[in-house]
């Protein structure tokens, strides 16, 4: 009997750990000065690619899955429009570093992409999990100047994905 609380008590409790969280960072809200693991086992300081210039921090559910290989592609294919923007892209799924070399690798990405393991990074910044499962929602952050300046928290794009960046770096740039 003893077990079998033990077991229920700790089912409880996950459950719980995996719903229970932040909202998703807010448009005004200081931007996570985090740290977690590249593609190539590298640590990443969100701080030091802040700094650097305009951030893009999208998450996205799973490495090599239609969406997520179509969000990844549009921002390659717009690579160089992004780079002449200044803008850093960072992606994060909760994929071992090994799924997430392979994902750039197939695919050609020149981006970042951290592998969230123990769901820190997703924490940092409030995202909302797919329900039902540990997966991140695709969930995308635009920082300037430490802050966040947008986000696209429901229906964020996978084909024009690094352009609707590029139209809001644009616009925020007039202002």
């Amino acid at each position: 009997m003893k077990l079998r609380t033990l077991l229920a008590t700790i089912v409880s409790f996950t459950g719980l750990a995996l719903f229970a969280q932040a909202a998703p960072l807010a448009v005004g809200s200081p931007a996570p000065e985090i740290s977690g693991v590249d593609q190539d086992g590298k640590t990443v300081n969100f701080k030091d690619v802040y700094a650097k210039g305009p951030t893009l921090v999208y998450f996205y559910p799973k490495a090599d899955t239609p969406g997520c290989t179509k969000q990844g592609c549009s921002i390659r294919d717009s690579w160089e429009d992004l780079k002449k923007a200044g803008i850093q892209v960072v992606g994060v799924s909760e994929d071992k570093v090994e799924a997430q070399k392979a994902f750039a690798q197939k695919y050609n990405l020149p981006h970042v992409l951290i592998a969230d393991n123990d769901g820190k990074v997703a924490a940092a910044f409030g995202t909302d999990f797919i329900a039902g499962k540990p997966l991140t929602q695709r969930q995308s952050f635009f920082i300037k100047d430490g802050k966040v300046v947008w986000n696209m928290l429901k229906g964020t794009t996978t084909e024009t994905h690094a352009q609707d960046v590029l139209k809001v770096n644009a616009e925020l740039s007039k202002k």
